[in-house]
């Protein structure tokens, strides 16, 4: 969990420098594509785990997926790791890539919430959102009500970033849950439930699993397309046809006209 830094690169990835700190990035730009597909990253991963995702729908469509501050050959940042500056990073990377709306919005885990934050800020920017197996607001609890041993072991074992990110994550469903419905939104959420009597699944005394939580967090798209994975938490790389289909079936909704960026 400490080897943000030590992964290996994606092919066709590159190294550029924005707002004066380096950031790796996959970006593919096809012409005829109506909308651009973004990805968002899952807690400690980087962006060779879309691979399987990207080498398929990067033929025929513009892709943009990139490794957070602190990860893969990204630098650390000093800015907060909330969700409302994480997603305002990103929006401004589109930006200044001259990657303009629509976009089909794809996150994995924490990725996935800060996706829903991102459709909630910008909710005329979006086309679609796809979740592989996300995270929703109210799962995890707040900081200090971490089991003291998982404190200690997130301190221990887990780089800054990481734990910089995680400390933030009841904030940023917080602000999730400040922002008008997205629930008009064409959504599809990927859910992990393994069939295997061999999985165990591991909290570390973090997630808020009480029926009210799981209710409020399995009710809160009710509009969302269901797809159940017989998987792991990992689909995009256990089961990547099924995140390549969920985003080919967003790639099919009649895209809206976006107003001009807004400004940060």
């Amino acid at each position: 969990m400490t080897a943000c830094q030590t992964t290996p690169s994606l092919a066709g990835s590159v190294t550029e420098t924005f707002q004066g700190r380096q950031v790796e990035a996959f970006t593919q730009v096809r012409p005829n594509s109506k909308a651009v597909v973004v990805f968002e990253n899952g807690a400690k991963e980087t962006i060779n785990k879309w691979d399987k995702v990207l080498s398929e729908v990067s033929q025929d469509s513009t892709v943009f997926a990139y490794n957070r501050p602190g990860y893969g050959k990204s630098d650390k940042t000093n800015s907060p790791r909330d969700g409302q500056t994480i997603v305002a990073e990103l929006h401004q990377m589109l930006q200044h890539r001259n990657l303009k709306p629509p976009y089909i919005l794809v996150g994995h885990s924490m990725g996935g919430l800060y996706m829903q934050l991102f459709a909630k800020t910008y909710p005329d920017e979006v086309q679609g959102i796809v979740m592989v197996d996300a995270l929703y607001p109210k799962i995890i609890k707040k900081p200090e009500d971490f089991p003291w041993l998982t404190r200690v072991g997130k301190s221990l074992f887990l780089n800054s970033t990481l734990q910089s990110e995680i400390d933030q994550i009841h904030t940023t469903g917080e602000q999730v849950l400040a922002l008008p419905s997205i629930d008009s939104k064409p959504m599809i959420r990927l859910i992990n439930v393994p069939k295997s009597a061999t999985a165990i699944a591991v909290d570390f005394g973090v997630v808020n699993d009480d029926p009210q939580t799981i209710s409020f967090a399995r009710n809160l798209y009710p509009n969302a397309k269901l797809v159940i994975a017989d998987s792991d938490h990992a689909i995009q790389t256990a089961n990547p046809e099924l995140v390549v289909a969920a985003i080919r079936e967003m790639q099919k909704v009649t895209p809206t006209i976006a107003p001009p960026h807004r400004s940060e």
